[in-house]
């Protein structure tokens, strides 16, 4: 256990002096409904939040505040906390209680991005306001390297076309795989087919078009690793 916990704290970039409050930032309410990520989640959201604006604001000097607001948003949505987490390899290191573990919670974007804030606020706690700041800014330097007041306002598919348009790639595939349970309570898994890479990057949402813009974030994200 300790080894694993090793391992994630590399690639966090932050050695936790009291490993209880990282094991409770891993742990889900299915495992237990007194002793879970929920309260550290609740201060991750708010110093995540401060963060990110505080970074917009300096390097946007002339941004209106509605852009900044977007662009904040853009930053902060479970979307892209769920990203974040998955570069860290968060997903392998969770508690789970037996039904999520068995519905596959550790790849769900909702928990993965509670999850991650609750380890914002673990980091908090143990090493203070500008420790945390660092690290966090350090897991989102590249986002905020690329994102601007134009293109903060554009979903993953859209940016994802036009990423393929400007290198005259073929444009991608959607393709549902699979529909489970009744609405309103369906899951929608979709595959998002890059034919000039020959990748297929598989998503699951509550709806159609949200299993498409995961799928597609994931396929930018690999795009801009490759390529940028």
């Amino acid at each position: 256990m300790i080894q694993d916990l090793n391992r994630l704290m590399a690639r966090l970039g932050y050695q936790f002096q009291d490993l209880s409050l990282l094991e409770l930032a891993l742990t889900h309410r299915s495992v237990s409904r007194h002793r879970n990520y929920e309260r550290l989640e609740f201060l991750g959201d708010a110093q995540l939040g401060q963060i990110i604006s505080v970074a917009l604001f300096s390097r946007f000097p002339e941004a209106a505040e509605g852009q900044l607001t977007r662009m904040r948003a853009t930053l902060v949505r479970g979307q892209t906390l769920a990203l974040v987490a998955r570069e860290l390899g968060l997903g392998d290191h969770l508690t789970l209680g037996g039904g999520e573990l068995k519905s596959g919670g550790y790849r769900r974007d909702s928990i993965l991005a509670d999850a991650l804030e609750a380890i914002i606020g673990a980091m908090l706690i143990d090493g203070g306001e500008e420790t945390c700041r660092q690290v966090v800014l350090g897991w989102y330097e590249s986002r905020l390297e690329k994102i601007t007041p134009q293109n903060a306002q554009k979903d993953a598919k859209t940016r994802l076309q036009e990423w393929l348009q400007a290198r005259k790639f073929e444009l991608p595939v959607y393709q549902v795989i699979k529909v489970e349970g009744l609405a309103p309570k369906q899951t929608f898994d979709v595959t998002c087919e890059l034919e000039q890479v020959e990748k297929t990057f598989a998503a699951q949402g509550a709806s159609r078009r949200k299993a498409e813009q995961q799928a597609a974030a994931d396929a930018l994200v690999w795009l801009e690793q490759q390529y940028d």
